[in-house]
């Protein structure tokens, strides 16, 4: 994968000693002209030098997961 890669943010993993969700965006991930996306990594651990899941996030659903998971978090 390439492409300019921009942290926005990292939070710490409820119920883990030391993992972490992380947050990131890459632009032109496939290559010229590809669409951007949002990576969120899971580590379970802190020092992991690469997450344990990742999700990538076009730009244009970014909005329905939103909703979605706002959906998921009124039914938990």
């Amino acid at each position: 994968m390439s492409g300019t890669v921009t942290k926005i943010d990292e939070i710490a993993l409820s119920s883990t000693k030391d993992g972490k969700i992380s947050i990131t965006t890459i632009a032109e991930p496939y290559g010229t002209d590809s669409e951007s996306i949002v990576s969120i990594g899971i580590s379970l651990q802190a020092e992991a030098e690469e997450p344990d899941w990742k999700v990538h996030i076009p730009k244009a659903n970014i909005d329905a997961v939103i909703a979605a998971l706002q959906e998921a978090k009124k039914s938990l």
